[in-house]
């Protein structure tokens, strides 16, 4: 069983997020950087899979050990998938949220539906393949909470935010959460 792995991102959040996850299951989550792949990959692929395997061949291509890279976003039904592939890029860094809330501030609460997807890619010297997971939840109408990062704040699951939980509990829920742990059972399956 793979006991490290390289995450292919240099955003803090997402490399700790991780870890937190596959810790309990034995696989160290090292950074890009620690590895020695000091880079930041164009993420110009139109899927949330073609970007995660886009930064996880270009990290590969360095370090040469097993890598894995996220892609994820948040796709709103009212607003036909937006942000989507492009939620990093919605609005500049810290008002993402602000901006998603003046777009749906007259969408009634009966359609404010959205789910949270990533993508993670996996390479290594014999195989690369992505595995997903998704979180549907839906949009409130204000921040709240203090913890978690990007849209957190915004993204409804029962009646509290993903911000407004601990990371045990948000990672249990997460759609980040949901994709590491398909790619650890794929892992177990290969033996």
């Amino acid at each position: 069983m793979l006991k490290k792995i390289v995450m292919a991102t240099n955003n803090a959040n997402k490399l700790k997020e991780a870890g937190e996850i596959l810790a309990p299951l034995g696989i160290e989550v090292i950074s890009q950087k620690d590895a020695g792949a000091d880079i930041e990959p164009e993420e110009n692929g139109t899927t949330f899979a073609e970007n995660a395997m886009i930064k996880a061949e270009a990290v590969y291509d360095i370090v040469k050990i097993p890598v894995i890279a996220d892609d994820s976003g948040l796709c709103v039904n009212a607003l036909d998938g937006r942000p989507g592939v492009y939620s990093a890029r919605y609005a500049p860094k810290g008002e993402e949220c602000a901006r998603l809330l003046d777009e749906m501030k007259d969408i009634p609460e009966e359609e404010r539906e959205a789910s949270f997807k990533c993508v993670i890619a996996y390479v290594d010297e014999n195989s690369r393949f992505t595995v997903d997971g998704s979180c549907v939840g839906r949009i409130g109408h204000e921040q709240r909470g203090k913890n978690g990062f990007g849209y957190d704040p915004i993204f409804m699951c029962g009646d509290r935010t993903m911000a407004e939980m601990s990371a045990e509990e948000k990672n249990s829920l997460s759609h980040r959460g949901a994709a590491l742990k398909a790619l650890y059972e794929k892992f177990a399956k290969k033996g």
